[in-house]
């Protein structure tokens, strides 16, 4: 039996050595999102593929090369100004005069030959208001899917995309080979051939008829039942031919431009996003980790965002170690701040997140450590139990 124990004595020994071994490389290694940076001596460039623009920071030899771009205010205040100014040229090319209001396939025409009352018999539609349906029409003359409106003794006109006034010379002229001097008078009785849609965070979503009363922006969100209480007044969505628009109307309003002369166009969708859909994400060293919403007016700070998580653990957080992380066209980009100076707090303030940004506060060195010797305790307890076995 006693051949044995030399063999019980190795295993002990590598499995305690196993364990000491692990216990010094933790000192060395530490799992989170500690970024150090790494300047090169010699250019005093951060190395490993940095950028002119930012300074590159080493996280796992996984990591891609990433340039990392310390915040500072006038950082902050350049790019909130840039991209106010890019989204107020968008929303400037869609302000300008309404156009007039032209005839389309569907709409109802109400027609008056003056001392000619027969020509009432032809109107077309039910006279009677009970027998008619909530989706017919009005009672006059429709104009058909041709674009073509039919009149007695004038025939066929084409009139889609005519004013009334210009239907209405058309068709005294077509009806003064038969009649003497006709008076006529051409109305719209019912608007059903162009439409915008609303949608999204409003009380009454749906389709809006567009009238020969210009239709605006304002007017077409209190027509829809104006906004919900998650509405973002910042992103609101226009689509127009194809292309899409964001308006800011809390940014509109400060800048001096009236949504009131942003008018709306036949097939236009107007979409109001919900805040929740804008949300910035708060990880690492916070009281409360979670998503961060923007305020009513659409805008979200680092601050903000910071406050929403229930600010920085004093504890555990390594205050030197802020990060925003934002995704890009091409490569993601990081933003670095040291929230060590009371000035840095000034910085957060005016530094806006965007929608889907990640803020995260990585831990300080302590903590680091002991999450380590978590991972590992498992394996030092083994090590002891196998020996006391082995004994």
């Amino acid at each position: 039996m006693y051949r044995f124990q030399p063999v019980r004595a190795t295993f002990v020994r590598r499995s305690m050595t196993a364990a000491l071994v692990a216990l010094l490389n933790a000192c060395s290694f530490a799992p989170g999102w500690r970024m150090p940076v790494v300047p090169d001596a010699a250019s005093g460039q951060a190395t490993g593929g940095a950028s002119a623009t930012g300074t590159h920071i080493e996280a796992t030899a996984a990591t891609p090369d990433i340039p990392v771009t310390e915040l500072s205010l006038g950082l902050a205040q350049r790019l909130t100004a840039e991209r106010k100014s890019a989204r107020n040229r968008r929303v400037s090319r869609l302000l300008g005069a309404p156009p007039a209001y032209t005839v389309g396939r569907g709409d109802v025409l109400q027609i008056v030959v003056w001392d000619h009352p027969e020509f009432a018999a032809a109107l077309g539609s039910a006279q009677n208001p009970a027998a008619s349906k909530a989706g017919d029409p009005a009672a006059g003359f429709v104009v058909d899917q041709s674009g073509n409106l039919h009149f007695p003794y004038a025939g066929a006109l084409p009139v889609a995309g005519l004013r009334t006034e210009q239907i209405q010379a058309r068709l005294t002229a077509a009806l003064s080979k038969y009649l003497v001097k006709p008076q006529v008078t051409v109305r719209m009785a019912s608007f059903r051939a162009r439409e915008v849609y609303v949608d999204g965070e409003v009380n009454s979503p749906g389709a809006l008829p567009v009238t020969d009363v210009p239709l605006n922006l304002y007017d077409a969100i209190a027509r829809a039942g104006g906004l919900r209480e998650s509405g973002d007044q910042s992103d609101l969505v226009l689509v127009r031919g194809g292309a899409s628009y964001r308006i800011d109307l809390t940014e509109m309003l400060a800048e001096g431009l009236s949504p009131s002369q942003l008018y709306l166009k036949s097939g236009d969708l107007l979409r109001v996003t919900s805040r929740d859909e804008n949300n910035v994400y708060v990880a690492g060293e916070v009281n409360k980790p979670g998503v961060a919403l923007p305020r009513r007016d659409g805008r979200l700070s680092l601050a903000d965002a910071l406050a929403q998580a229930g600010s920085i653990n004093s504890s555990t957080a390594d205050t030197a170690q802020m990060f925003v992380i934002r995704a890009g066209k091409d490569a993601p980009e990081v933003f670095h701040l040291d929230s060590r100076s009371p000035v840095a707090m000034l910085v957060a303030q005016e530094f806006d997140l965007r929608p889907k940004d990640i803020v995260y506060v990585d831990g300080n060195g302590l903590v680091r450590f002991n999450r380590v010797m978590t991972l590992l305790m498992p394996l030092v307890n083994t090590g002891l139990t196998a020996g006391i076995i082995a004994k």
